[in-house]
């Protein structure tokens, strides 16, 4: 019987309901607002504001307090998020000083103008909170009226904004005013099975047991997502060994959306006759996917072998696949070192870091490449820190140049190619020297951007810094937990010991120039580099405990290298002591070995230049990349004739 009654009074009262999501109530409350006063009249009762109706660009802004509280809201404020906060029933207005955005029930609603503290006060824009309030609002020049109803509404929205039939489930944002006990709908569903226009109306019942006027929002189904068509197609149907494939997809989606295509069996070239089967698997952004499979057929006859092919069309940077042994073969080209008196420093003893200390310590002047290279063995976050110590009775500067680093970085091979990388990309560049001021007797870091980075435990780093000073300056490489003042520690830091297994030192013929006197790569040729035979190591004295020092694997040395190489020739990298990786400038631009991984073995060999033509002179700047192994060596091969 009683949810005829409800029917009943719902059916009388469903004329008034709005189909643009509107409810109209009598209105019971009216506010009037002055300009530039802080007297308002509420219902014909004057009240003093906390602050005066402001105009400020192109807004009209009145008191949050004051407004809130004549509206009924109850207002708080939440000092963890400096938000002012107004509740009534079921709306929470949540407002940030110096931001536009407001928060209407969690929503982020865009307003009118710039929330903003006036004399320790919140200013609100008055057509938005007229907007959020549901009020009317009436202007003249001076004069603003704000007229609303405090009966219960039962205002919602339907989320989300996009329906699709059949597809997307349909839920409510409750909006309502007041509090209620309970509500009557008419017209919800969950799923909206046909596109079209649809409308639901919302009744709720409040506290003091009447009904509420029916609110109602009309909004569209649209036609359901189609699921993605998947399609490509070749530019051939048949194909030679060795000939390359172009792939065109052709896939197409309702709503332009594929958001994910996977391929299977897919090659830009085949070097085994038969059928190949190729699948292409798209997704659009619902989840709904489309597969297709098709069928090349690859002949017996051969345009190129797998080794010609990848020699003409291996991408600079990428590699591909050879045969180790094959590459021992190749004629090994002699050539001539010329060492140059530059100074480095190399700091990689002890290579796993325990604890706080001095890593290195040397009185330098002029020129200095300094090569770190370190694992925080600790359980804790650490840094490293070069500091310049002024010994001289007057002031000094001392420059940095071409910094780079790489990490700090859980895997080695990660910070020794990027840092390699950087580092000849910097030296390319020619970057300006930074310069610090000593006073005599002052301490000051030298490298800002080392000094920053924390390395957390079991993470490596590795750097290269062009240090320079015209008088004689202490260096210290110290090793500090994160937090700690490097400066006001570095005299009580004790002294680091060696690991006897790495290399620290200071090395004074670390340029190298390699002079090659024949033409390559006519016939296949290899240069052999970090053998230790015709590139040996340099000496150079531990400073800390004054012993000679072999620097194995001449890391941190830099090479120049400049070869005259025939026409149709491809230059590649070939890892011949285990894993390899770092890069390589070639004609002024640095190639990174590779462009997405590294060279794991000696069956692999990554593309540094390619000549055309005609012979040409290729320069080559390098640094061996720490972390990875040696010998390496540098292919010259003859590329077969482009056959079509």
């Amino acid at each position: 019987m009683k949810s005829i009654k409800v029917l009943l009074i719902f059916c009388l009262l469903l004329p008034l309901a709005v189909g643009s999501g509107q409810a109209e109530a009598s209105s019971n409350e009216q506010l009037v607002l002055t300009k530039n006063s802080k007297m308002l009249q509420h219902n014909g009762v004057a009240v003093q504001a906390v602050q005066p109706v402001t105009f400020r660009n192109g807004s009209s802004y009145g008191p949050f307090k004051t407004m809130a509280q004549l509206y009924g809201f109850q207002v708080s404020y939440n000092a963890a998020t400096k938000e002012s906060i107004a509740i009534k029933g079921n709306l929470d207005i949540r407002f940030r000083p110096n931001q536009s955005d407001i928060r209407v029930n969690g929503q982020v609603v865009r307003s009118s103008g710039t929330v903003y503290i006036q004399e320790g006060f919140l200013m609100v824009p008055l057509r938005t909170w007229a907007e959020l309030t549901g009020s009317s609002i009436d202007f003249t020049p001076t004069v603003m009226t704000f007229r609303w109803s405090n009966a219960l509404q039962a205002t919602f929205e339907i989320v989300p904004k996009t329906i699709l039939a059949g597809q997307t489930r349909v839920t409510t944002r409750d909006l309502a005013n007041g509090r209620y006990v309970d509500e009557y709908w008419t017209g919800l569903q969950d799923y909206y099975s046909e596109p079209g226009q649809y409308t639901v109306t919302r009744m709720v019942l409040g506290e003091d047991g009447n009904w509420s006027e029916p609110y109602s929002v009309t909004f569209q189904v649209t036609m359901p997502n189609q699921p993605p068509v998947a399609d490509f197609t070749t530019d051939k149907t048949t194909y030679r060994i060795g000939e390359r494939i172009q792939y065109f997809d052709r896939s197409t989606d309702d709503e332009n959306a594929i958001v994910k295509r996977t391929w299977s069996g897919k090659a830009e070239v085949f070097f085994q006759p038969g059928t190949k089967r190729v699948t292409l698997e798209v997704v659009d952004k619902h989840g709904l996917s489309d597969r297709i499979t098709k069928d090349i057929t690859v002949t017996s006859e051969v345009l190129y072998t797998f080794d010609e092919y990848h020699r003409l069309h291996t991408p600079i940077g990428d590699k591909y696949a050879v045969d180790g042994s094959a590459s021992l073969t190749y004629r090994s080209i002699p050539y001539q070192v010329q060492s140059l008196p530059a100074q480095m420093v190399r700091s990689n003893s002890p290579e796993t870091l325990l604890g706080e200390g001095i890593a290195y310590d040397d009185q330098l002047s002029g020129q200095t490449r300094f090569m770190f290279h370190h694992l925080n063995g600790t359980n804790k976050n650490m840094k490293l820190v070069l500091v310049a110590t002024n010994t001289n009775s007057v002031v000094t500067q001392v420059g940095f140049g071409a910094f780079a680093m790489g990490g700090p970085d859980p895997y080695v091979a990660n910070t020794g190619k990027r840092s390699v990388e950087r580092y000849l990309n910097e030296l390319t560049r020619k970057p300006d020297t930074r310069w610090i001021r000593l006073g005599p007797g002052e301490s000051k870091i030298v490298l800002p951007d080392l000094h920053r980075i924390s390395m957390k435990p079991n993470h490596v780093l590795t750097a290269y810094a062009d240090v320079t000073t015209n008088t004689n300056v202490r260096f210290r490489i110290a090793v500090v937990e994160e937090g700690r003042d490097p400066i006001a520690v570095l005299e009580s830091l004790p002294l680091l010991a060696r690991d006897n297994k790495h290399v620290r030192g200071t090395f004074t013929a670390a340029d190298r120039i390699i002079h090659v006197g024949e033409t390559l790569g006519a016939q296949p040729h290899r240069i052999v580099l970090g053998d230790r035979t015709m590139d040996s190591y340099i000496y150079g004295i531990d400073n800390l405990t004054g012993l000679l020092e072999l620097n194995i694997g001449n890391f941190g040395v830099l090479y120049r290298m400049q070869v005259r190489v025939a026409p149709n020739t491809v230059i590649a990298l070939n890892a011949r002591g285990g894993q390899y990786t770092g890069a390589f400038t070639v004609n002024g631009t640095t190639v990174p070995v590779t462009n997405t991984n590294i060279l794991w073995n000696q069956h692999e060999a990554a593309v540094l230049h390619r000549t055309g033509a005609r012979e040409e002179i290729v320069d080559f700047v390098f640094t061996l990349a720490s972390g990875s192994n040696l010998p390496i060596h540098m292919l010259f091969l003859p590329m077969p004739e482009v056959r079509w």
